[in-house]
């Protein structure tokens, strides 16, 4: 069973020690998770499961499937769960169609952003509220005054739609630079830094983690499997998905971020470690981040009941020491993603 854990040191919410990233729930075809995505139904076993394991902190963003994904938990939380239950995020910033002021982070788009959003997820207000990325970071998007996005983020929550906010993957200083600006302005602060981590991504260890951990902020890390490489969904090379998720377009997404020389090399040590702990691969690529006192809760995706199962699990395994040399040794730097505008 998951424990419930404190969201950092600047938010009294507890959440669970995993999050259940919600890209692969919504309506087949629509955006651009479609071709793997499951539907209401094929998701309702997943969210059972997941209380079960003690597992009741969600995250969404208004971009997944278009708004697929909003409706799709929404609706399950709704049908299955009390308010109370739970704690769900969600997202803001990427484009959600053509149009000039359907995307970025001004005012315009925060405001009406978190509206739709609400009105998608069917509830009053959503727990957490996360910047997708930083305001200039988002290719085609107007260039907005952080100070704009600010105060629209801090009036969000003064308006009870959100209760705390939260940021996701942008470079150290940018970060800092926002939360200078709410500070100085007595606007809301960020509680959590939702950053790319894992054993074959680590640029986030030369400053992102180290601000976060001094400053009291939650470490909630996306992709924690780096796509499935980490959990052998590749075999030795993005050439060889063996799912459906790694053998259909999203191998693409997964090569414009997986590009180190040591990837494939790292992954086979996982899978190695895997067979001493008798577990899954998937499992101690888990166990690396939870044993790590400063990261809060990595955002994990399933499309079964037993992946979900697993990866709990994952949670209770202590690594020694050695095992976590072996598995971190073989890391060569890599060019920051945010540099490529690839994250």
């Amino acid at each position: 069973m998951l424990k419930a854990v404190s969201l950092g040191q600047k938010c009294g919410m507890k959440v669970s020690e995993l999050c259940l990233g919600t890209m692969n729930f919504g309506v087949p075809g629509r955006g651009l998770h479609g071709d793997w995505t499951l539907t209401e139904d094929q998701a309702k076993p997943i969210f059972q499961a997941a209380f079960e394991h003690g597992l009741f902190y969600f995250d969404c963003a208004n971009n997944y499937g278009l708004g697929a994904s909003e409706e799709v938990v929404g609706s399950i939380l709704r049908s299955m769960f009390n308010r109370w239950e739970y704690v769900i995020t969600t997202k803001v910033s990427y484009p959600m169609g053509p149009a000039p002021n359907l995307g970025g982070l001004t005012r315009k788009h925060i405001m009406e952003g978190i509206d739709s959003s609400l009105k998608r997820l069917g509830l009053d207000y959503v727990d957490q509220y996360i910047i997708h990325r930083h305001p200039h970071g988002i290719r085609d998007q107007p260039h907005v005054p952080i100070e704009e996005t600010m105060e629209a983020l801090h009036d969000v929550v003064k308006a009870g739609k959100a209760l705390y906010l939260g940021a996701s993957s942008m470079f150290t200083w940018q970060f800092v630079e926002l939360q200078s600006v709410a500070k100085l302005n007595g606007w809301t602060e960020f509680v959590s830094m939702q950053n790319h981590y894992n054993l074959i991504y680590r640029e986030e260890e030369r400053e992102m983690i180290p601000y976060c951990k001094h400053a009291g902020i939650a470490l909630t890390p996306w992709s924690p499997l780096a796509r499935g490489i980490l959990a052998g969904s590749y075999g030795k090379s993005l050439k060889e998905g063996k799912t459906e998720r790694s053998s259909g377009r999203d191998s693409k997404r997964t090569a414009s971020l997986y590009r180190g020389v040591a990837d494939f090399k790292i992954a086979d040590r996982v899978a190695k470690i895997a067979k001493k702990y008798d577990k899954k691969p998937g499992q101690i690529a888990i166990a690396w981040l939870t044993n790590k006192p400063e990261i809060t809760a990595p955002i994990i995706g399933v499309s079964k009941v037993e992946q979900l199962a697993e990866l709990a699990e994952a949670t209770t395994i202590s690594l020694d020491e050695e095992d976590v040399t072996y598995l971190e040794e073989l890391y060569q730097p890599v060019e920051n993603l945010l540099s490529l505008g690839t994250s």
